[in-house]
């Protein structure tokens, strides 16, 4: 039974509504987050405030053990609920009471309470788990990766089911603490600031804070025999990279790339405005993979991709990420340019700075390099699609967008649209459509025809809504000479 107060003339009636009676029984929550990409990831009927893991990681046997601490508040009256994870749990207690689990479809751990949760509590979960991450394989691939000396957890867009349990969707952000304890002579690295570090019987602990909301997939982790370097930027942000001590040959390559990152964080906090969080860096594992990831302050960077020389585009483009992408995150994975687009555009910015090839030649280079015919076009970067998500046209033709943004509205115009988008959205969610209109706001000029055309319809936009006369290239002039590099990166998100 349910009832209705109505205040009339000073009198309180009470009105009794007849209502069935399973309408006000709670409900499980949903197993997704209903992004239509991936319609498993994340989950329903609550949103996360803060993840503290406590881990401890054998890296001879790649065995992890964990307990993690999420806090959370109930969208809905839940009688169940669901969380993403992959290893084996040996518990679960929800508001200090163990709860019933199961597990089903691929990656869903089920949580009954004791008792149902109302709407709009607060509550806690602790699950107490165990594994070997490397050997669990979720719809057929890993996102751990095995080092001769450890292991390190990074991917996109799942990387969480491999080492912690989270409602694994960009638009839960959350707060992090993260303690890892490794043996004597081991490294641990993780997001944000290292708060502290001590001996733990032969054992040592380490303790990470990320005190501004991160996506769950860009949590990262990582055990070796690392060489670290702490410095500062101009402008006081503490920077940590780190360098598996097992790099051969690329060694020299990698440090030299990742090294800038200070220089390059200074110089895009001129093109987007204050650096979002407390500290920056990167590292490089030996895990033998090219790709890079933007994990949030503490980049990934595989080290085959410095096998052939020094790469500071992906340094580039990665750290661009902190803004768009880390700061400013997607609200569903079909809103993905406003991570990649904006990164690669970074990297032309970069190019342009450094004398090796202005934004405009390299826009100009991108759209002669793929024929009209060519199946690129038909990409809609706006909306990619699952199959496409990290296809070439969400980077280039991406970018491509923001050269004929810039070119119709003007520089100043173009870059306080930059620097205001971090301010105006930072530590939280947007979708294209929300770009579009604030692009619209600063510039004062109608522009969804403009965004129409690069980023959703499936066909080669005429040459001149690029920049006029001056995007009228033959097709025959060399590329910039940093087009071959910036190129190299796209494909590093590929995996």
């Amino acid at each position: 039974m349910r009832h209705r107060f109505i205040v009339t003339a000073g009198v309180v009636a009470a009105l009794t509504l007849a209502v069935p009676a399973s309408a006000a029984e709670p409900s499980p929550g949903a197993p997704g987050a209903g992004d239509p990409y991936y319609p498993a990831y994340g989950n329903g009927g609550y949103d996360v405030s803060h993840y503290d893991l406590n881990l401890k990681y054998q890296p001879k046997t790649d065995e992890l053990k964990g307990t993690a601490t999420l806090l959370a508040k109930s969208t809905q009256e839940l009688s169940r609920f669901n969380l993403d994870f992959a290893l084996d749990v040996s518990s679960v207690h929800v508001n200090g009471r163990k709860a019933q689990i199961s597990t089903s479809g691929a990656h869903e751990l089920e949580v009954t309470p004791a008792r149902p949760l109302a709407k709009g509590e607060d509550f806690s979960i602790v699950v107490r788990y165990s594994g070997i991450p490397s050997e669990v394989e979720v719809n057929g691939f890993t996102s751990w990766h095995r080092t001769p000396d450890g292991g390190a957890a990074a991917n996109q867009p799942e990387s969480a089911w491999w080492w912690y349990p989270s409602n694994d969707h960009p638009k839960d952000k959350a707060t992090f603490d993260v303690s890892i304890s490794v043996p004597e002579g081991y490294n641990s690295l993780s997001n944000g600031d290292l708060v502290s570090e001590r001996p733990d019987g032969k054992w040592t602990r380490s303790n990470w804070r990320s005190d501004k909301p991160q996506a769950t997939y860009l949590a990262t982790v990582a055990v070796g025999k690392f060489d670290v370097t702490k410095s500062t930027t101009e402008s006081g942000i503490p920077v940590i990279n780190a360098y598996s001590k097992g790099l051969g040959d690329e060694a020299g390559s990698a440090r030299a790339s990742v090294e800038r990152t200070g220089e390059v964080t200074d110089w895009l906090e001129s093109v987007f405005g204050p650096y979002p969080f407390s500290s920056v860096g990167g590292y490089v594992p030996d895990t033998g993979v090219g790709f890079a990831i933007e994990t949030q302050t503490r980049a990934f960077y595989g080290n085959e991709r410095f096998k052939k020389g020094t790469d500071v585009s992906v340094v580039v483009h990665e750290l661009a990420h902190q803004w768009y992408g880390d700061s400013v995150s997607v609200r569903q994975w079909e809103d993905i340019w406003l991570n990649e687009g904006f990164a690669t555009y970074a990297s032309w910015l970069w190019s342009e700075k450094e004398g090796d090839g202005t934004a405009q030649e390299l826009a100009e280079t991108a759209y002669s390099s793929y024929p009209a015919d060519d199946e690129f076009w038909t990409v809609k970067p706006g909306d990619p699609g699952p199959e496409n998500q990290f296809h070439d046209a969400v980077y280039d033709r991406g970018a491509m967008t923001l050269q004929a943004l810039r070119n119709k509205i003007g520089d100043k115009k173009f870059f306080a649209v930059l620097k205001g988008w971090p301010a105006e959205k930072g530590h939280g969610n947007a979708r294209v459509k929300d770009f579009v209109s604030y692009a619209e706001k600063v510039s004062g000029k109608p522009l969804a025809a403009l965004f129409d055309t690069w980023l959703y319809e499936p066909v080669r936009p005429a040459k001149p809504s690029l920049g006029g006369a001056k995007a009228e290239r033959d097709g025959k002039q060399a590329a910039p000479k940093s087009w071959r590099e910036i190129k190299a990166v796209n494909g590093s998100h590929r995996h």
